[in-house]
């Protein structure tokens, strides 16, 4: 087995190491989606469940009971919106389409949009009614103009949050209102905020508008970090007794975007409190660092009987890591394979692993290639190669 290793450069916020002999710089552009968890942390919340991670990596940077059931309240309103914004992005659906208003819908309890009975009103206007609003009544509108009647909303939202990955999920309505088997995680919604922000970038910044007044009454936002200046723009609060005050939100300083789940807070002042300490320590003390741009060499491999001595190995995909900041000097990386590899090799082929350590996190494994084809020798070939080992050794 063979081991190359380095540390993190800091002074050019590059990745350089000593292989073989020669200095090697690498610089990533972009993102690889490696998820992986950071060790626990001094950092505590009174919230009963918590995530905070980073959007381009899927690092997660604090969580706390982040895969425990519990009730979402009104935040189960951002798959009930995701499940129109499909819709809106494939053509299903208009922002010019209206809506019939229900009996049922105009009667829900709660926060309110307040539409009024057997009229029509615009898919436009029915998601600023849910989102800016938090409508119960424009929740179950649409849940019924979606799927017939909203009890088969919430299972086509079960079937579908399962398949974009929210496997702890499960829905019995379209707006939050208790129900003992209505449940999420903090997990999950994390990665439904994700998803939402990802795939709908046209829509999303609905979740940003801090109000919306429709029959001539005016609503603000419940979100209360729309208001404070710190580069939050979405996305929404909830709040029932068994589920206390939550909040999945999501705020870009510098181009770096991290994403909160807070739930079981007491009070619309803990919420507030609560999220904006959680983000700013987040983008305080963690950072995101380019390794490698996908196709970069990393290292050279030796290579047994081929018509070339190396081989070049390469990632697959860019590659960017979330780290403490304090942790980033301390950052190794070391290239291991089983050499030297012998010939033929095929271009793709995975040769070897990238390691990746630091102090505070899990340990981070990539796949490396082989960038090139390598050909066997021939027979006179192999005879020369054999008789330089004999007489030169493995480093001839």
């Amino acid at each position: 087995m063979m081991i190359l290793t380095g540390k993190w450069n800091a002074a050019v916020g590059s990745t350089c190491r000593a292989l073989g002999g020669a200095g090697l710089l690498v610089t990533g552009l972009l993102a690889a989606n490696l998820l992986w968890a950071l060790q626990a942390s001094a950092l505590e919340t009174s919230a009963r469940e918590a995530i905070l991670l980073d959007y381009d990596t899927g690092t997660i940077l604090y969580q706390k009971d982040a895969d425990k059931p519990m009730p979402p309240a009104s935040m189960t309103k951002i798959m009930t919106v995701f499940m129109a914004f499909e819709r809106l992005k494939d053509g299903r659906l208009s922002m010019d389409d209206t809506i019939a208003i229900s009996e049922k819908a105009w009667r829900k309890g709660g926060s309110k949009m307040f539409v009024k009975v057997n009229t029509r009103v615009a898919v436009h206007d029915i998601l600023h009614g849910i989102i800016v609003q938090s409508g119960n009544d424009a929740a179950i509108a649409l849940a019924e103009a979606l799927g017939g009647t909203e009890e088969a909303f919430a299972e086509e939202m079960t079937r579908r949050a399962h398949e974009i990955g929210l496997t702890s999920s499960t829905f019995r309505n379209a707006t939050g209102w208790p129900d003992p088997e209505h449940r999420t995680t903090a997990h999950d919604l994390s990665r439904l905020a994700v998803e939402t922000i990802r795939r709908f970038p046209e829509y999303y910044p609905i979740y940003s508008e801090t109000k919306f007044t429709y029959n001539k009454i005016k609503q603000g936002n419940r979100n209360p970090l729309l208001y404070k200046n710190m580069g939050a723009d979405g996305l929404k609060t909830g709040h029932t007794e068994a589920a206390g005050y939550g909040l999945t939100a999501s705020a870009v300083r510098n181009g770096r975007r991290l994403v909160l789940v807070v739930n079981g807070l007491g009070s619309v002042a803990a919420r507030s409190r609560e999220g904006e300490a959680l983000l700013d320590w987040g983008f305080r003390e963690f950072d995101n660092y380019n390794l490698f741009e996908k196709g970069a060499v990393v290292a050279n491999a030796d290579v047994w009987l081929g018509n070339a001595k190396t081989v070049p190995l390469v990632t697959d995909s860019d590659v960017l890591l979330t780290l403490k900041r304090s942790a980033r000097q301390k950052m190794k990386v070391s290239v291991v394979y089983e050499g030297p590899v012998p010939a033929p090799i095929a271009a793709g082929t995975q040769l070897a692993t990238l390691k990746v350590s630091a102090p505070d996190m899990d340990d981070v494994t990539i796949p490396l290639y082989a960038a090139e084809d390598v050909d066997q020798l021939g027979v006179f070939g192999k005879v020369g190669a054999a008789v330089e080992y004999l007489v030169w050794g493995s480093g001839g």
